[in-house]
Order: structure tokens, then C-alpha cells, then sequence
């Protein structure tokens, strides 16, 4: 039995460890934990943490190289973990490019998570730059394009944010993928804001949207608002109608899917080419499964 086998690799990983279903076959380097946001009503994913954000000390992410380095030895991408390491400044993103060279000579690409703000406290040659050094393809969580759920979320930025920062990184190739969380809008606003994230997205080139149905947890804030009667949940038929509304008025190329835990309903597929029949598929869907079957898996999914 080998090592890895036997479980005795070593890595300096703190709390749970995301990553987009997408980056299951790159190597999972720590180089922050925590979100430096870490304020929108309906996140979950952080709370196991005894801080809000922090990066890793280098002589940690060294180690983990060099761990990794002996059993793999040749990696074509590295995907940096935590909610967005993308926040960091220019000169640390160059540092760990520069660490990642000198254990992996041939790497090509580097991803990460991040958010729309962190993009905003960089230049265009700032991204030129680190587009040099390997980042590429960094997943957003956009989550909606309608700004009244960005608002009340709390998510820290507004449609016309996503707009002007992704088209800065359209000018420095660097190519970038979207989260969309499916229910974000609420009960009675799923299709709005369906249609008004579509608007936004067909301005913009994400390699892949990837859908994810919003799952509410006690220990959000969102839960407390719902207590309150500040916000009502959608159906888990209208997340349904929902996303099949978002696909129907998408025009751009790009892949689509809805990977993960929280879709019990998987649909995958290539836009504009897979969009009528993604579209058939729900529309059959919506009219004849079960909203207690759906619920039922809703409300018994573990934490995520």
C-alpha cells in the first residue's frame, strides 16, 4: 500500500477545504482560509473558523509544495484554496506563482477563488501581470445578477460591479467561471431574477456557470430574516422554473451545469448548442416531479 494509500500526506488545510466540482484533478494548495467579506446572509461555508480571514505563512504553503511535490510530480494546474484568495495584493499572487515554479517547472495554470471586489484594487496591467505568472480561469460566486438580491444578501457589490470588473479581466485574458445560486431572489422573484442575471451574464464570457440551489441553514442570517418575515423562501418547483428561466434567456457560449450537493436535479450541457434540450428536460421535470420529494431532500441535506 503506498502512502498516499495509507493517508500519511501532510498538508496544512484549516477547517473545510472548497473547491468547484470543476477543479477535482488540480492540486489543492492553502494559501488563505476565511473570506475577507464574510457577510452575506446566506453563507455558511466559513463559520467552522476561529477567524474571518487570514493567509497562510509561506513557509506553510512551502511545505505543502514540497509535500505534494513527492508524490506528484507533475501538475499542469494548482488551485489555491479558500474563499478568495484573488483579494491578495499583486506582489503575494506573484510570490506563490513563484513557489509553485520552483516545485512544478512546467505548471500552466493557477485558479482560485474570488470575489468581484477583489478584482476592483487591480489594474488591468496589474491582471495582465498575473496572467503572466499562470492565474487563469477563477471562479466568481456571482450568485445573481439582480441587484435587489445582491443588496439584501449583502453581498458587497452591484450588477453593474460584475460588468466593469469581469470585462477587466477580459482585457488581460484571464478567463473566469460564475457560481450561481439558484433562489437567491426569494419567493414570487426567481424568474426577475433570472432574467436580470441573464442580462449581465450575456455581457460577459464565463467559461462555465455553474448553478447551485440555495439551501438555508439555522445558523445563517438568512434564517433569522426568514423568522422575522423579512424574506420568503422559494418552492423548490420555482428554483426549478427558475433556473430553466435563466437558461432560456442566456445567450452567450458557455458551459453550463448544475454540479454539487444542493441540485438534486442535474443538468449539464453546452450553450447555445444543449439549450433547447436542457430546457425540455426541466419543462418535463417541473410538470411532473414531486415538491415533497424535492423538499424532502432539501431539508435533510447535510451542512455544506
Amino acid at each position: 500500500m503506498s502512502e498516499i494509500e495509507k493517508g500519511v500526506i501532510e498538508m496544512h488545510y484549516t477547517g473545510t477545504i472548497w473547491r468547484p466540482p470543476y477543479e477535482a484533478y488540480s492540486l489543492l494548495i492553502q494559501v488563505t482560509a476565511g473570506c475577507t467579506h464574510h457577510s452575506c446572509k446566506f453563507c455558511t461555508l466559513y463559520e467552522d473558523l476561529p477567524f474571518k480571514f487570514r493567509m497562510s505563512p509561506l513557509t506553510e504553503v512551502e511545505e505543502d509544495l514540497g509535500e505534494a511535490s513527492r508524490f506528484y510530480k507533475k501538475v499542469p494546474r494548482i488551485f489555491f484554496t479558500g474563499a478568495n484568495p484573488f483579494a491578495l495584493s499583486v506582489d503575494k499572487l506573484k510570490t506563490l506563482a513563484k513557489m509553485v515554479k520552483q516545485y512544478y517547472s512546467t505548471y500552466e495554470t493557477i485558479g482560485c477563488f474570488g470575489r468581484i471586489t477583489d478584482v476592483s484594487n487591480k489594474t488591468v496591467d496589474d491582471l495582465k501581470e498575473l496572467r503572466q505568472f499562470g492565474y487563469d480561469g477563477i471562479t466568481f460566486g456571482i450568485e445573481t445578477g439582480d441587484d435587489e438580491a445582491l443588496a439584501f444578501m449583502n453581498k458587497g457589490y452591484q450588477s453593474q460591479d460584475i460588468i466593469e470588473q469581469c470585462k477587466k479581466l477580459d482585457e488581460a485574458n484571464i478567463s473566469y467561471n460564475f457560481f450561481y445560486l439558484t433562489g437567491i431572489s426569494g419567493s414570487g422573484r426567481g424568474e426577475i431574477g433570472a432574467r436580470e442575471t441573464a442580462k449581465i451574464f450575456n455581457q460577459l464570457n464565463p467559461k462555465i456557470i455553474d448553478a447551485s440551489m440555495l439551501t438555508i441553514y439555522k445558523s445563517s442570517e438568512l434564517y433569522q430574516e426568514i423568522k422575522a418575515g423579512n424574506w420568503k423562501e422559494e418552492s423548490e418547483i420555482e428554483k426549478l422554473i427558475e433556473l430553466k428561466t435563466l437558461i432560456e434567456n442566456l445567450t452567450i457560449p458557455t458551459r453550463f451545469a448544475t454540479d454539487g450537493a444542493s441540485n438534486l436535479i442535474q443538468v449539464r450541457g453546452n450553450l447555445p448548442t444543449d439549450k433547447e434540450k436542457l430546457v425540455k428536460y426541466l419543462e418535463e421535470l417541473i410538470s411532473t416531479v414531486d415538491e415533497k420529494v424535492l423538499r424532502e431532500y432539501r431539508v435533510n441535506l447535510r451542512h455544506l
